[in-house]
This record gives structure tokens, sequence and C-alpha cells, in this order.
């Protein structure tokens, strides 16, 4: 089983969208979005997590199946945690 090689000019763009990102999430805490300054982090962190699963870890490049089934159902599992979550916050707020 070979390893995919990357470039080192791919590391290095996702390395400084995850540092822009970093500065993005710290810049909108101090706007105020009301019900929607926690979606908008979690969403920019959402993303930035991906990167690093997709990039860095390799499954971009992973041929197995098992490893595709595996990330649907950590996504799912994100989905469900961050539903809930939400719903959580926004019930408490009211």
């Amino acid at each position: 089983m070979s390893e995919p090689i990357v470039s080192v000019k791919t590391y290095i763009a996702v390395w400084l969208t995850l540092l822009a990102l970093t500065g993005v999430t710290a810049g909108i805490a101090f706007v105020d979005l009301g019900l929607f300054n926690t979606i908008v982090a979690l969403v920019i962190a959402t993303f930035k997590a991906l990167l690093v699963v997709l990039i860095f870890m390799h499954v971009k490049y992973a041929s197995e199946p098992l490893t595709k089934v595996v990330l649907i159902s950590a996504v799912f599992w994100l989905l469900i945690l961050l539903a809930l979550s939400l719903a959580d916050y926004t019930t408490r707020l009211l």
C-alpha cells in the first residue's frame, strides 16, 4: 500500500487557511450577531476540523471503504451533537 505524496505547497496553503480562519473566529467574537455568534463559530470550527481531517490525516487520499464509512458516521454523529447542543442553547435563552 503506497502513501500519496502531498506537496509542501498544499500543507502551507492549508496551514495559512487555518490561521486565517482562526483570525476570523477571533474577529467574529467581537461582532454582535445575537443568536448566530455560536452558530458562526461552530461552522468555522467544523470547517477547520474538516481541513485537518482531510489533508493532515490523509483521509482525502484514502481508498479503503472502511475509512469512508468511519468518516461518514463521524460526521453524522457530529451533526447530531451540534443539533442537540444548539437546541439546548437556544431553549435556555428564551
